[in-house]
């Protein structure tokens, strides 16, 4: 399967920048990292697909400094607007998410489509991601992500393109964990190219991407039998044999400093 070019529109990258900048107004906040998720880092986008922003922002320093801190608000959210939704994270809830290797942040950090990343934000938050990385909880999280998409949509005789995509992603990204011991990349080329050796299945994969690519979002196609047996299969030896945790970081100290960090420096 070859790599997909990942890129946005010269039009959209511009407005999502304006939003981007319009939030940091809106809300006295510093954006530090702001990147595309889902289908357009994926590389199977359809020609209506979202665009996903996500972005990690730190508030002034005071603001922190408060009795009431959990009372406060750490996500910042707006509707879809143009095909465009939007929302970012609290540094701090960030971290913490962080530290329980939440595959989300672990996706947002290894996202081929960034938007804003001040000071080498990315590198350094990806090796304190690695540091703290856990991987049962990326393994139960892709696994039943799988299941839970393929059990809901994919035993019809027509299903949704996107949600083969969304079942075979993640039990690739199952399939690299157990197998590298590390948070998988976003891209699904890279996933399948490094997970599946057989021929005739990315034949499968290969044309699967390019009808969704050409596809709308919502649209049906006859369900694939060698998918649904490669599927079956692999659902059925993950529950078998997901092991336990590799070791990991408990300590807080990196991510305290991180955090300070940004404080002091953010908004010089």
């Amino acid at each position: 399967m070859d790599k997909a070019v990942l890129s946005i529109e010269p039009n959209a990258r511009t407005e999502v920048m304006a939003r981007i900048k319009k939030a940091e107004q809106e809300h006295n906040v510093k954006v530090l990292y702001a990147i595309e998720s889902g289908s357009r880092s994926w590389g199977f986008a359809s020609p209506n697909s979202d665009y996903d922003v996500r972005f990690i922002y730190v508030h002034p320093k005071d603001w922190y400094l408060s009795v009431m801190l959990e009372d406060k608000r750490d996500v910042i959210e707006y509707p879809i607007t143009d095909e465009i939704d939007i929302n970012g994270w609290d540094l701090r809830k960030a971290l913490k998410l962080l530290k329980a290797s939440n595959p989300a942040i672990g996706e947002w950090l290894n996202s081929p489509i960034v938007y804003i990343n001040e000071d080498k934000f990315k590198t350094q938050a990806q090796a304190l991601f690695a540091r703290y990385y856990r991987t049962e909880r990326g393994l139960y999280h892709y696994i039943n992500m799988a299941k839970s998409n393929y059990r809901g949509y994919l035993k019809q005789e027509k299903v949704p393109l996107k949600k083969y995509l969304y079942v075979l992603r993640a039990l690739c990204a199952a399939k690299w964990i157990e197998k590298y011991d590390s948070p998988p990349p976003i891209e699904f080329s890279v996933l399948v190219n490094s997970v599946i050796e057989d021929t005739q299945l990315l034949l499968e994969l290969n044309a699967l991407v390019a009808k969704k690519q050409q596809a709308t979002e919502k649209s049906l196609a006859p369900k694939i039998i060698m998918l649904n047996t490669f599927i079956e299969s692999e659902l059925s030896y993950f529950e078998d044999n997901i092991r336990k945790s590799n070791s990991h970081e408990q300590d807080t100290h990196h991510l305290d400093a991180f955090f300070r960090n940004w404080l002091e420096n953010a908004f010089i």
